[in-house]
């Protein structure tokens, strides 16, 4: 029980962790994307409009070939919404957390529309759409030589957590990092230095967008075998910025958040299995809360003490006028 727990907390957890880490590498920026929801459900619809097109158009199905479109239909969808966002927010200067919601209700709306379109082509009984073949390659499992089955993940688990630690390598130990962490605590100072402001929040937006959007991809891919319904995502987006709080901007420390939070989402169902805790579905819904409550304590605790290694970037939320400067 407690083995198939920590396996449903990672599955549960790495669309997290793709969301957070990309909110992290925007926010380092000085960007708040509130936009991580919409663009984590537009990289994930892209990915089943690139599935479906190669299992319905292609004679011969092969694995690698229909992972690779579908990698690059996501990348291209959450990067859109990248560059949508780098738009209102960088050159027109828009306020940063209206447009994030705005484009939080496009994402889903764009998801839901061609997610019906592809449900009327394939006039199926249910509303929904599977791809099964294509979920069944992102899925298998990989093996490393006498590795348990508790570590035992598709490729897309791995790749999350290898991003997470490059990223916390990059930001902390590179000048790239060291640029990028500056135009977050005071572009003014960046830009007088010579550092190109609007290109890092740009490329910065853009690359934690795609990488968000790579979180979509594995819901649907891993999580739920390949069978997209709409409004099926859930608010695992807004769990995901959440998770940026609890890691305090970490991408390391947001490894084990995911996890935890991921534990906490699926918990209540092995809760229920124990009937000597009788546990109501009342109970089972305040369970579900946890992960908020732990944000709001980590939010609470940070704010009191204080301490700068646990506070955002500076200039987080905050439009940069150069002619202010």
């Amino acid at each position: 029980m407690i083995g198939d727990l920590i396996t449903r907390a990672v599955i549960q957890g790495i669309p997290l962790l793709y969301g957070s880490c990309g909110e992290i590498l925007t926010e380092k920026s000085g960007h708040l994307n509130l936009g991580i929801p919409g663009v984590m459900y537009v990289g994930a619809m892209g990915g089943v409009i690139g599935a479906f097109t190669y299992e319905t158009k292609a004679t011969e199905f092969h694995g690698g070939t229909a992972i690779l479109i579908t990698l690059l239909c996501s990348i291209l969808g959450s990067l859109l919404m990248g560059l949508i966002y780098c738009f209102l927010t960088i050159t027109l200067r828009a306020n940063q957390n209206v447009a994030g919601l705005a484009l939080t209700t496009f994402g889903v709306g764009f998801g839901n529309f061609f997610g019906g379109s592809l449900i009327k082509l394939t006039e199926a009984d249910v509303p929904s759409i599977t791809v099964t073949k294509t979920s069944e390659a992102f899925a298998r499992k990989l093996s490393f030589g006498g590795l348990p089955e508790v570590l035992s993940y598709g490729f897309l688990a791995y790749l999350a957590v290898i991003f997470a630690v490059i990223m916390a390598v990059v930001l902390r130990k590179t000048r790239v990092g060291l640029h990028l962490r500056a135009v977050g605590e005071n572009p003014a100072t960046a830009d007088a230095a010579g550092i190109n402001v609007n290109r890092y929040k740009y490329v910065a937006t853009c690359l934690g967008s795609i990488i968000a959007g790579f979180g979509g991809l594995y819901y649907i891919m891993d999580y739920a075998s390949g069978v997209w319904s709409n409004n099926g995502f859930g608010d695992r987006g807004w769990l995901a910025i959440a998770l940026v709080i609890f890691a305090i901007w970490r991408p390391a420390l947001a490894i084990f958040g995911s996890i935890l939070f991921g534990g906490l989402c699926v918990c209540h169902f092995y809760f229920a299995q124990i009937e000597s805790l009788q546990i109501s579905m009342a109970t089972q819904e305040l369970i579900k809360m946890t992960p908020y409550a732990v944000t709001i304590l980590i939010l609470i605790l940070i704010s009191t003490r204080r301490k700068k290694e646990t506070q955002p970037p500076a200039h987080l939320g905050l439009p940069y006028f150069r002619e202010e400067r």
